[in-house]
C-alpha cells in the first residue's frame, strides 16, 4: 500500500527543487490561510502562532480594515515611485509617524521597504549630519542583511564569506545584565558599562570621527535582551556631549510590541534617529526612518530613498494598521498579553533549573536556557527540540540568540486569551518534557 504524501511535505519538496538553500527554514510549518493568531496549514491543520511572521503581525493576520484598504488602493494605482509622482498616502503616513513618534520639537520621516533599508538610510543621514564616518554598534546586534546592515549585525553565521564588510564600524559588548552582571548591582553594572563606552574613545574609535551609535533598546534576534534604562540615559548624555547621533533600531520592538509605539517611549530616552518596519504594515513591505527635522534634512537630495520608497499599497496598509491599533487599543492589549506570559513563565522557571532567565518588556518576552544555572554556559540544543515539539503539538514558535538558546514569543497581540493560554500550555509541556 502506497502511503499518501501530505501537502506540507510535498510543498517542502517543491521548495527544495526551486528555492536557494541559503533562504533559512526557521520552522517547518506551512500556510494556506491565516487570521488573527491562527495559521491554517496546507493540510488543514490549525496552528497557534507565537512567531508572528518574526514580529510582523502585532495586529494579527489579515485584519479586515487593512485588507480592505489594500483592495481599495490596488484599484486606484499600484506604483508611480514617490520620486516621480507624489501621492498622498506617503505624506499622510509620514504625518502619522511624526505625531506618534516625536523626536524633540520638530520631526520628519522617510519611507522605504525593509528594516535593513531603514538602517542603511539612517546611517547615511547620520554621516551627512555630522560629516563623520565612524559607527559604533554592539555585540549580539541584528540590523539586517544588506551590506552596511550586515556589517553592523553581530552574528557571524549570517555573514559567512560575504565580506569585505563596510569600514568604520566599531563594536562594544551589549550591556547584558543577566550574562555579565557577575554579582554586581544594576547600578554598578551600568557604571562599568558606561566606563567602557567612554574608554572606547581612547582604545577603539576616534571620537572626532564618530558619526553615530546604533543600538536596539531591546535586542531582537540577539536574544530579547533589554538594555538597562540607566545605560540608555548614559548613551544619550555621551552623544550630546560629543556631537554623536544616537540611533535606536526599533524594527522588531516597535508598533505596540512593548506596550508603546516604540520601546524608547517606555524608557523615556529620545533618540536623534530611529528605524521601524515589521508590524507597521501588517505584513506588507514598509519601513521608516524617523528623526529630528534638522538631522533628517542634512541628507543631500537624492542620497536617500530608492524606487520603492513607500509603495502606495504599503502606505495605506500601514495607515489602516495604525488606525486599527488605535481603535482596539493594542498597546493596552500588549501589556495584558505580556503580563500573562511573564507570570506563567516566571512560575515555570521556579521548577525548571534549565531556564536561566525570563525577561522582556510588554509582550516582547524571551526565555533563556543554560546549563547548570550558568548564564555563560548556553544550552544550544534544547531550543531546536522545543521548536520541533511545539510544532508537532500545534504551536509555531521561534528561537533567538547568538547561541540559539533563547525562545522568543511574538504572538499577534490580538490573540484571544483562550488561544494564549493554550499556546503557553503547549510550550510549558514541551519545556517540562525536555528539562526533566
Amino acid at each position: 500500500m502506497i502511503q499518501e504524501v501530505s501537502k506540507s511535505v510535498e510543498l517542502f519538496e517543491r521548495r527544495k527543487q526551486s528555492v536557494a538553500n541559503g533562504v533559512g527554514v526557521f520552522n517547518v510549518a506551512t500556510v494556506k490561510e491565516a487570521k488573527g493568531a491562527i495559521i491554517t496549514e496546507v493540510d488543514g491543520r490549525e496552528l497557534i502562532d507565537f512567531a508572528g511572521g518574526i514580529g510582523v503581525v502585532n495586529a494579527g493576520h489579515c485584519p479586515e480594515p487593512v485588507v480592505e484598504a489594500i483592495r481599495e488602493q490596488a484599484g486606484k494605482y499600484i506604483h508611480t515611485s514617490f520620486n516621480v509622482v507624489t501621492y498622498e498616502p506617503y505624506i499622510q503616513l509620514c504625518e502619522e509617524l511624526v505625531e506618534l513618534l516625536p523626536h524633540g520639537d520638530k520631526t520628519k520621516a522617510m519611507l522605504v521597504s525593509t528594516g535593513a533599508e531603514a538602517v542603511e538610510n539612517a546611517i547615511k543621514i547620520a554621516r551627512q549630519a555630522t560629516k563623520r564616518q565612524g559607527i559604533l554598534c554592539y555585540s549580539d546586534a541584528y540590523h539586517g542583511r544588506t551590506m552596511m546592515a550586515m556589517s553592523l549585525t553581530s552574528k557571524v553565521s549570517y555573514k559567512i564569506e560575504c565580506g569585505p564588510f563596510a569600514p568604520e564600524v566599531y563594536r562594544l559588548p551589549f550591556p547584558n545584565f543577566y550574562q555579565k552582571g557577575n554579582g554586581r548591582t544594576i547600578d554598578e553594572f551600568v557604571q562599568d558599562e558606561l566606563r567602557l563606552l567612554n574608554e572606547s574613545t581612547l582604545n577603539l574609535v576616534d571620537i572626532n570621527n564618530l558619526a553615530a551609535i546604533i543600538i536596539e533598546p531591546i535586542q531582537g534576534e540577539g536574544g530579547f535582551n533589554p538594555a538597562p534604562k540607566a545605560y540608555l540615559e548614559g548613551l544619550r548624555k555621551f552623544c550630546d556631549e560629543n556631537g554623536v547621533m544616537l540611533i535606536f533600531d526599533e524594527v522588531q520592538s516597535g508598533f505596540c510590541r512593548t506596550g508603546d509605539w516604540a520601546s524608547w517611549q517606555h524608557y523615556g530616552v529620545v533618540p536623534d534617529i530611529s528605524t521601524y518596519a515589521k508590524s507597521m504594515g501588517s505584513g506588507l513591505p514598509i519601513a521608516a526612518v524617523v528623526g529630528k527635522s534638522e538631522i533628517m534634512d542634512s541628507a543631500a537630495i537624492g542620497s536617500i530613498g530608492g524606487t520603492y520608497i513607500g509603495s502606495p499599497i504599503s502606505c495605506v496598509a500601514s495607515l489602516a494598521t495604525i488606525k486599527y491599533m488605535k481603535d482596539i487599543n493594542l498597546n493596552e492589549k500588549a501589556l495584558l498579553v505580556g503580563d500573562i506570559i511573564h507570570t506563567r513563565l516566571t512560575k515555570l522557571k521556579e521548577e525548571c533549573p534549565a531556564i536561566g532567565d525570563v525577561r522582556g518588556v510588554g509582550a516582547m518576552i524571551g526565555i533563556e536556557f543554560v546549563n547548570n544555572g550558568n548564564p555563560n554556559d548556553p544550552d544550544t540544543e534544547i531550543c531546536k527540540k522545543i521548536v520541533t515539539g511545539c510544532y508537532e503539538e500545534g504551536l509555531i514558535i521561534l528561537s533567538a540568540g547568538t547561541h540559539k538558546n533563547i525562545i522568543r514569543i511574538l504572538s499577534p497581540l490580538v490573540i484571544t486569551l483562550d488561544e494564549l493560554e493554550k499556546g503557553l500550555s503547549i510550550l510549558e509541556t514541551q519545556i517540562r518534557k525536555l528539562t526533566k
